[in-house]
């Protein structure tokens, strides 16, 4: 029997404008028309004084690895980390989100290379249970000399679905000087000034044989399909290297330049949606506003907090002056197409019917509803019989 849904009366948020009352008719796990002439038999929603809008699509948030390392030292089962974040992005409205977990040896908590690789099992595990969908973005640190081979093994057996090149090595990216790597580790992982030391000696003694490791890894990617992705570029001459790999996404660029420069090399660029809400980066690098105002920005992620990507793209039509149908596509129909994510990220016949409904609650954006391939995952209590 067919699962038929017929969406009334919100504002339907398109590719490219955004409608008014409008109607959504979802057959199974499809969108099959917009404004038909017919319900054709479908159960009717009323969603009068909602925005309804594509799933977002998460590429890179971090929240998973928080889920299974709540503090130093501190683990859950794997199991019910996977469960909680999958919960988690579902009330935030993202219905497809690319778990980031890093391969660094030994280095930080949950990021190593044992544990992240086990980590990224567990996503694929827990997926036939879950509500939305669930991916890995393998994130390696170019230093370590260990993890291309555990990599090489998650590549050839489907386990990930997006890998990203990262250099956390003080003096470039994000970390400018060796100081503000110190004092990032101290905070975030309370590790002592000689584990610290032990550390910055161990990534600068590596960084030999790193291009040759990405060169490797970014073969086997691109022959499989995986898209790939590079972490804090901070000069236009990194986007040339990495464009060379193959690379189509640049994560969080540092400064408007490099955001440029990307943009002119065809790769798509990531910003954080935290950075909307606070205003600022964490890192003093671009403000990811000022990006999406100088036209430089593509999509926003998560990052740090995917509960961040609902408000912050709803702002954005004040503080960017942009329309909300080009809000909305920086977190659906852009990272849908920077990740080869074609079935999905737009509210369009054939594509797939994931979808959420949002209400303001206090002044604040809420998914209310939410539907993935077409099945409501989550409503609200204060949203029932709206």
């Amino acid at each position: 029997m067919k699962n038929r849904l017929y969406l009334t009366g919100a504002q339907v948020v398109l590719e490219n404008e955004t409608l008014n009352s409008a109607a959504v008719l979802i057959e199974n796990d499809e969108i099959v028309a917009i404004n038909p002439a017919s319900n054709n038999g479908a159960q009717e929603i009323d969603l009068t004084g909602h925005i309804l809008m594509p799933g977002m699509i998460d590429l890179h948030c971090d929240a998973l690895e928080k889920e299974a390392e709540p503090r130093p030292g501190v683990h859950f089962p794997f199991d019910f980390a996977c469960a909680q974040a999958d919960k988690r992005n579902t009330a935030a409205g993202i219905t497809t989100v690319y778990h980031a977990l890093s391969f660094a040896n030994a280095e930080l908590g949950v990021r190593n290379n044992q544990t992240a690789a086990a980590l990224a099992r567990a996503v694929h595990s827990w997926q036939e249970h879950a509500l939305v969908d669930n991916r890995v973005h393998a994130r390696y640190e170019i230093t370590d000399p260990t993890a291309p081979a555990v990599l090489h093994e998650l590549l050839e057996n489907n386990e990930i679905h997006l890998m990203s090149f990262m250099d956390h090595t003080p003096g470039q990216g994000q970390f400018k000087d060796t100081e503000a790597y110190r004092n990032y580790l101290a905070r975030t992982y309370k590790k002592s000034a000689a584990e610290i030391d032990v550390l910055l000696a161990d990534k600068l003694a590596q960084g030999d044989g790193s291009f040759l490791h990405m060169q490797e890894l970014a073969k086997v990617a691109r022959n499989l399909g995986i898209p790939l992705a590079s972490h804090d570029d901070d000069r236009p001459e990194k986007i040339s290297i990495v464009t060379d790999l193959g690379v189509r996404i640049s994560e969080f660029p540092i400064n408007l330049e490099t955001a440029q420069a990307a943009r002119a090399a065809g790769l798509a660029t990531l910003f954080g949606a935290p950075n909307i809400l606070r205003g600022k980066s964490q890192s003093g690098s671009i403000r990811a506003l000022d990006a999406i105002i100088e036209g430089v920005a593509d999509c926003l992620c998560g990052d740090y907090s995917p509960a961040a990507l609902l408000p912050a793209i709803m702002q954005l039509p004040v503080l960017a002056g942009i329309q909300l149908h080009q809000a909305v596509a920086l977190v659906s129909a852009n990272p849908a197409r920077a990740a080869g994510l074609n079935d999905r990220g737009t509210i369009a016949p054939g594509k797939r019917a994931d979808l959420i409904a949002v209400r303001n609650l206090g002044g604040l954006p809420q998914a209310a509803r939410v539907w993935s391939e077409g099945l409501a995952v989550m409503t609200l209590a204060f949203d029932h019989g709206a």
